[in-house]
């Protein structure tokens, strides 16, 4: 990560760390690295925006930056951030640009640059940007005709709409579904997508205005899906994120259905259709021993990666294996779109449960989640802590308690001054105690330690 760029573009409370004065620069140097060889053609780059009040004033500064190098912008309006990815590949768009910070709060807001094939920068066309945001003398100011014009692009949303369809081969008619769009970019596309295959559809948070964004809703706060979802006697509900890049479900008994458990249904699915790419699944770390168990089960091989999509992409891609995705509902189809994309994982997911004519829980079921206790130890330093004796220690007899019941993960925060430890095992009280223990041992190794988060 560098000074501006995090691991998920750049991010930060809106007209304060994120000002318009950096959009537009963030726009002069993006355009200039990613439109650097287009072949003589006018650079044309796509941008989104997700429904949040400092959309607007980000997304004109930006396109202002991108006009004064030279480059067109086409504007989708509000769209999701995997709209934006498909739409910059299918479009022949030289780059796209999602303005939007995904599940944060309203007050915080992102730029996140997408290359011409739909993928996440590499790190190093990331630190290229970077390294001209305070050098503007070295980009050039072309005049008259040169100059860079907008086009609405909105209809083009459609496109997008119509390839997800594109991807089942099945109709949702006779579903009765719930849909929490956390007032953000899927509130007008979700239950447009839904009706139009056939699904009887109840949306909820669907009338954002610009404050409400992902408050008390959405695939973080699934409460008000599950009470509806009961209340309806509907047969599931989905829940997306402020951009709509990932999905959470809840089951007609109101159990949530996360990550985990979409990633196995899918992926056992698609095994047994024979369209599993080297029958494996990639995840991370963080994912439930239950799946890594169900899918061992299965013939189902994982990969693991570190937290975060962009380790999920690369294995992905490194791997030639098309589907993976993190707990918190980040799933990637990547046969079909070049991200992780919330409305893609719901069609997958509502494909299997109308082809095998049964319901969200009885397929999530088949997979048993063990019971997970996460601690956050805030600490003075993470330096050096793996290289604690008194640390690394306790973890291996935790380990050897739990055997091939349970396993251990702790990891030290990428952002934050904490050192995560989590355990996995069929006993949560159990859990909770060797936590503890080994909480306990950094905090008394690693000073000065301070309230857990």
């Amino acid at each position: 990560m560098g000074k501006y760029f995090g691991t998920d573009g750049v991010r930060g409370v809106a007209n304060r760390e994120l000002t318009p004065e950096l959009a537009y620069r963030l726009g002069r140097a993006g355009a200039f690295v990613l439109t650097g060889d287009t072949n003589g053609d006018k650079p044309r780059i796509l941008v989104g925006r997700d429904t949040r009040l400092s959309g607007e004033m980000l997304e004109s500064a930006l396109i202002a930056g991108m006009m004064s190098i030279g480059a067109d912008v086409w504007k989708l309006d509000v769209v999701t951030t995997p709209g934006v990815a498909f739409l910059t590949r299918e479009l022949g768009a030289h780059a796209g640009v999602m303005i939007s910070a995904s599940h944060n709060p309203f007050t915080d807001n992102g730029i996140k640059f997408f290359g011409p094939d739909g993928f996440k920068l590499s790190d190093e066309l990331e630190n290229r940007i970077e390294q001209l945001l305070e050098v503007d003398d070295q980009m050039p100011r072309p005049t008259g005709d040169a100059i860079g014009l907008t086009k609405d692009k909105s209809k083009e949303v459609q496109r997008y709409l119509d390839h997800l369809r594109s991807t089942i081969e099945t109709d949702l008619c006779g579903m009765d579904i719930v849909v929490d769009c956390a007032n953000g970019a899927a509130s007008k596309w979700a239950p447009l997508l839904l009706r139009d295959l056939g699904a009887d559809v109840t949306a909820l948070h669907a009338e954002p205005d610009g404050v409400n964004i992902n408050v008390a809703c959405g695939s973080t706060h699934p409460e008000g899906l599950r009470k509806e979802v009961l209340q309806r006697g509907a047969h599931l509900g989905l829940a997306f994120d402020g951009d709509a890049d990932r999905l959470i479900a809840v089951d007609d008994t109101g159990e949530l259905v996360d990550g985990d458990h979409i990633l196995w249904i899918c992926g056992e699915y698609l095994k047994e259709q024979g369209q599993l790419a080297h029958d494996t699944i990639v995840t991370t770390v963080m994912s439930n021993i239950g799946l890594y168990k169900a899918t061992a089960d299965a013939g189902i091989h994982t990969e693991k990666t570190r937290v975060g999509d962009r380790y999920v992409m690369e294995a992905m891609r490194q791997g030639g294996f098309k589907l993976g995705g993190e707990q918190s509902g980040h799933i990637i189809f990547l046969e079909h779109i070049p991200t992780g994309d919330g409305l893609l994982t719901a069609l997958q997911l509502l494909q299997v449960i109308k082809e095998k004519a049964t319901t969200l829980h009885q397929l999530a079921t088949t997979m048993k989640k063990y019971p997970q206790i996460l601690v956050n130890v805030r600490v003075g330093s993470k330096e050096g802590w793996d290289q604690k004796a008194a640390i690394t220690d306790k973890i291996r007899e935790v380990e050897q308690l739990l055997g091939e019941n349970g396993r251990v993960l702790v990891r030290p925060s990428g952002t934050e001054p904490l050192i995560r430890v989590m355990a996995e095992g069929p006993d949560k009280e159990e859990l909770k105690k060797h936590v503890d223990d080994i909480a306990a041992v950094i905090r008394e190794t690693l000073t000065p330690a301070a309230e857990e988060v």
